[in-house]
């Protein structure tokens, strides 16, 4: 008789991996602050990924543009690559603040998230969000929605993230750049990296903090060890932008 699976790395309780390979993730999360009634701003969700079954949401003012159309800011959300999800109320209260107070069309993808889907899977889901409006901006007869049509300006287009959502920010920007003809009619004027999720073998001045903090290192190791690829270590190129191994940022 095989012995009782037994956690063996585990993230808050919000995520736990057992040594069998299973993965149990809380569903009733307690979420000590209420969502913001912001009624300026509506919202919907939307699939833009149909074989993984990714949504996003989308965010639109009430009030009808200064200009002739919106711009767009893509809001990746946080969580170590391993928890997280458009629908939590952090996220959902951050992109109805972006919403209303920039005047902007907000979308808010959701991605894989690991151990179950290790990188670059997290990435490769990034990359089909923006590609979702570009196809959005061609007119695909399959992915044509109406507030995207009526309200969106295609030519002003921002990626913010925040944490993980900040590596994934970064790599779109390493894929892409400002203006990228890959991407035409869509133009990718900036990027956003708020704490951007980095890691690396050696230690930095920014990574120190109390251990007593919700989000101490031993927390930031546990999902580097289960997000980046098999065998791999925080030197990683996915996780470590300025390694021997990572491309340019010239």
């Amino acid at each position: 008789m095989g012995s009782i699976p037994h956690v063996v790395e585990d993230c808050m309780g919000v995520l736990q991996l057992f040594s069998d390979g299973t993965v149990y993730r809380c569903s009733d999360i307690e979420f000590k602050f209420p969502a913001v009634n912001e009624n300026s701003v509506v919202f919907k969700d939307i699939i833009f990924e149909k074989e993984r079954n990714l949504s996003l949401r989308l965010y639109k003012p009430k009030s009808p543009p200064i200009s002739s159309k919106f711009p767009v800011v893509f809001y990746f959300h946080g969580g170590g690559f391993c928890v997280g999800s458009r629908l939590w109320p952090n996220f959902h209260n951050t992109c109805l603040r972006l919403s209303s107070g920039l005047g902007a069309v907000v979308v808010a993808p959701d991605y894989r998230l690991a151990p179950e889907h290790k990188l670059p899977a997290a990435i490769d889901d990034a990359v089909s969000a923006v590609e979702w409006l570009r196809k959005e901006a061609l007119l695909d007869e399959n992915c044509v929605d109406a507030w995207v049509q009526e309200a969106v300006d295609f030519e002003r287009v921002f990626v913010l993230g925040d944490s993980s959502g900040g590596n994934l920010a970064h790599h779109l920007s390493v894929r892409f750049g400002i203006g990228s003809t890959e991407m035409a009619p869509v133009r990718v004027r900036g990027y956003i990296l708020l704490a951007p999720f980095f890691g690396g073998v050696a230690r930095t001045k920014s990574e120190e903090g109390p251990s007593e903090a919700m989000l101490n290192l031993d927390i930031l190791d546990r999902f580097w060890r289960l997000s980046i690829p098999d065998g791999e270590n925080r030197d990683h190129p996915l996780a470590n932008p300025l390694g021997s191994n990572s491309p340019s940022l010239e």
